[in-house]
């Protein structure tokens, strides 16, 4: 007699969507008749067992025959709580969705103020510590454009004030009459503000380039 401990998942009708892919077959849903049985709080081997004795097995430590191997022979099973097993599946599968991050953008002039350059700078790191990637962009106008290296310096500034939030992406390059790099965030256990939190930019003050992966 083939022994189905309360909880087991039903068959699912034809065609029906799962969240896990593949499917699963846990406890009374195991076809095999015999299974190589791992305990999965342990690793410890339990050897190849009758699926009768599988699930008795299960079953008396308040817990789940789960089928993680079923092109095996014979299939592995792991004796586990398969709820804790399904969420850590989904919380997998979270973790590794693209983040839906923005690439902002903060525009600067080789003339800025260090009031200006200070608060775009506070923006700067907001945008990175909210997982943002960040374009730097510096303008030229007129006969800035004689003195390049003048940008440049500030480009440089602007990498080295948010480098504790921030790695570059892109290099500084020119191009026309801007220079634009590109930075992307640290992971967030790594990021340190070297500047006092602004209060959050607004809508207006956001600059938003594109939608990006992160």
């Amino acid at each position: 007699m083939e022994i189905r401990r309360r909880g087991a998942l039903p068959l699912r009708r034809p065609g029906a969507s799962s969240n896990l892919q593949p499917q699963i077959r846990v406890n009374g849903r195991i076809r095999a008749r015999d299974v190589r049985v791992i305990m999965g709080s342990t690793g410890e081997q339990l050897g190849v067992m009758k699926l009768n004795d599988a699930l008795r097995k299960a079953q008396s430590l308040g817990l789940d025959l789960v089928e993680i191997a079923p092109t095996a022979t014979p299939p592995v099973c792991k004796i586990i709580d398969f709820g804790k097993f399904r969420y850590d599946i989904s919380k997998h599968t979270k973790d590794k969705r693209p983040s839906g991050s923005k690439l902002k953008e903060i525009k600067f002039r080789v003339n800025i103020d260090d009031h200006d350059y200070l608060t775009k700078i506070r923006h700067g790191e907001e945008f990175l510590d909210r997982g943002n990637k960040v374009r730097v962009q510096l303008q030229f106008r007129g006969r800035e454009m004689a003195h390049q290296e003048f940008g440049m310096q500030l480009v440089h500034k602007v990498r080295d004030d948010l480098a504790g939030m921030s790695q570059v992406e892109m290099e500084p390059k020119i191009a026309g009459r801007n220079i634009t790099m590109t930075l992307a965030p640290l992971p967030a256990n790594r990021r340190k503000r070297r500047f006092t939190a602004p209060e959050k930019p607004t809508e207006d003050q956001e600059a938003v380039v594109s939608p990006t992966d992160a």
